[in-house]
């Protein structure tokens, strides 16, 4: 089911194995909530595999690329920052630097039992109103997705520790969160992000210690990182272009970066990776099957 206006388009579709590759069908802006309502679901986003239980929902943006999806049944939710922009919208659901546009990894949250039927309901609800055409239609299906947003802040914020920090750090946090995502290319150091934050690293530092075992700057060279992994893996850029792309005008420096978190150099690392290919495609040779 897919609603339409113009540029807004929001999209609610059931996804099982003869449909799936639908979740691959990303579009620029696109924003994803994938629920998988079965036993099992593998996904694999940039290289990396995931394992969704039952009630489980991962959050992507248009930057992350699903390699592969297997499933048996899944809901997913797709809209673009035409019919909804979650950061213009922050103060609406919060999700800015959490769900979406932060540094922190992919999120993905587990319903518990006692908390199902408000996320059902909503889905339900969302069917019943992408069937129906009226001028309010829009208006309802964005308050729609605001609340199954709100409902999935909610969760992450309750797994996350962010219980034992007040609402002033926690927005703290979020905004780092999202500033590293969005300048990690140009600033390396926490310095910057605490001084667009008006606060010292240290108290930074003190700050993501009650939440997470990771400092910020684990979090800026991670962010580094998952974008250097997903360049070599996805582009033909060579190992200069992307360490400029980076902010590195040294190549040298960006590979001893590299190899100090992955364990090997920017170059080994696409070897690597390109390997599987080269030997799928040597088994199809001698087996005679054409590509």
């Amino acid at each position: 089911m897919v609603f339409e206006n113009s540029n807004e388009i929001l999209s609610l579709y059931e996804l099982d194995p003869a449909n799936s590759q639908l979740a691959c069908d990303v579009r620029e802006t696109d924003m994803t909530l994938i629920w998988n309502v079965a036993g099992r679901m593998d996904i694999t986003v940039d290289k990396v595999p995931f394992q969704l239980g039952k009630n489980q929902i991962i959050f992507l943006t248009e930057f992350h690329r699903i390699d592969q999806i297997e499933i048996e049944s899944a809901r997913m939710i797709r809209f673009n920052q035409p019919f909804y922009c979650v950061v213009n919208h922050d103060n609406e659901v919060g999700s800015k630097g959490l769900l979406f546009f932060g540094a922190n990894g992919i999120p993905v949250i587990s319903i518990e039992e006692a908390e199902i039927r408000d996320f059902e309901l909503t889905w339900e609800l969302f069917k019943t109103e992408m069937q129906k055409s009226d001028i309010l239609q829009q208006d309802m299906l964005q308050a729609l997705l605001k609340r199954m947003l709100i409902l999935s802040v909610r969760k992450l914020r309750q797994s996350s520790n962010f219980h034992k920090i007040d609402r002033t750090q926690g927005e703290i946090i979020r905004e780092f969160n999202y500033l590293v995502d969005k300048h990690f290319t140009v600033h390396h150091n926490v310095a910057f992000y605490a001084s667009q934050l008006n606060k010292s690293p240290k108290t930074l530092s003190n700050l993501f210690s009650l939440v997470s075992s990771r400092t910020p700057l684990n979090i800026i060279h991670d962010r580094i990182m998952t974008h250097a992994r997903r360049q070599i893996n996805y582009s033909n850029l060579s190992i200069k272009e992307i360490a400029y792309e980076l902010g590195y005008d040294d190549v040298q420096t960006f590979s001893r970066f590299f190899k100090s978190k992955e364990g090997v150099s920017p170059g080994h690392y696409r070897e690597q990776q390109e390997q599987p290919v080269l030997q799928q495609g040597n088994i199809a040779n001698r087996t005679g099957i054409v590509a």
